[in-house]
């Protein structure tokens, strides 16, 4: 069983417009509503892989309800800590007849001592059956930069690989305690000295080129001649950990994941979605929408990109 922690997660809302005017009321011709937060996004990718995943972190409110609502829906199950403020929100208000989209972004609830120590003690319980755990995504208030790496710590105490996707001062505090892969979201200056600190690897994600750095060498995956919208985050990062259970090589374990960032990619333009999925390489917000508004996988796209994935150098 996979574990996905979202400590942020989020509703997303959608609003489509004919046309968006200010200062007059706005007709909304449709809504839709779907769980959000990139661990969450992560958790639905592998479980349309066919993985077993539970989708936890904090929640609370009516959003909150929703965000479990969602993803029972879908046949994931839950183990969300609850909390007693609302769960944010992100809101996209798309203009169909200009083509553009505005998007919003609630803060995060303020997490309580009490709320987070009860959330430690259902991580610690969840470890006890789980094969692996993804971490990923930003803070909601209130939550100490170093939580990353006390769940980490939790994992590795429990023989369980941890999965790392964070950026600012909380990566460094997580990947100090040796998790088996660590994704920075934001530029890290020398990625190299995070696998000298404890990492087992360390992989960068860019628009269509994912880099594996390692003790036993590097590798860089790309689809020759591919450009267009951004490879979605949340897909990439889901690539990524199968390979860390399964113990595959490196260079299969990123063919896998570019095939699945492209593939996802793929599915959301066969759907003429736009708005955020034309940035979805780049933050989690554009990673939650694009798998709320595109929740598939083109799976004959996958099959048909993964013997295309390049890999540098030829051979691993």
């Amino acid at each position: 069983m996979i574990v996905t922690i979202t400590l942020n997660a989020a509703l997303g809302v959608s609003y489509q417009a004919r046309h968006v005017t200010w200062d007059t009321p706005n007709e909304v011709s449709g809504v839709r509503h779907w769980a959000a937060g990139r661990g969450v996004a992560v958790a639905r990718v592998l479980h349309m892989f066919g993985h077993e995943v539970v989708a936890a972190g904090l929640a609370g409110g009516a959003a909150g309800e929703r965000i479990r609502d969602d993803l029972s829906r879908r046949g994931i199950p839950t183990e969300f800590t609850w909390i007693g403020h609302e769960s944010r929100r992100l809101l996209e208000v798309r203009d169909v007849a200009a083509g553009r989209t505005l998007s919003f972004t609630e803060p995060g609830p303020y997490i309580t001592t009490e709320e987070l120590g009860r959330f430690a003690a259902d991580y610690r319980r969840l470890l006890s059956g789980a094969t692996a755990v993804v971490l990923c995504g930003s803070l909601p208030a209130g939550m100490p930069a170093e939580i990353y790496g006390t769940l980490a710590t939790y994992a590795a105490e429990a023989g369980v690989p941890a999965i790392l996707d964070a950026g600012g001062p909380e990566l460094g505090f997580g990947a100090a305690r040796r998790p088996a892969l660590v994704i920075p979201a934001s530029e890290v200056p020398d990625p190299g000295a995070l696998v000298a600190g404890g990492a087992g690897a360390v992989a960068l994600l860019s628009d269509h080129v994912v880099h594996a750095i390692t003790a036993e060498g590097q590798w860089q995956a790309k689809l020759p001649g591919v450009a267009g919208a951004p490879w979605p985050r949340h897909a990439l990062v889901a690539g990524l950990v199968p390979g860390v259970l399964l113990g595959w090589s490196w260079p299969d374990r990123l063919r896998h994941a570019v095939a699945l960032g492209a593939s996802a990619t793929e599915a959301v333009e066969a759907t003429g979605t736009a708005g955020l999925a034309g940035t979805a390489g780049t933050g989690e917000i554009s990673g939650a929408v694009v798998a709320g508004e595109a929740d598939e996988l083109d799976i004959v796209a996958y099959e048909r990109l993964i013997g295309r994935v390049r890999i540098d150098p030829p051979g691993g």
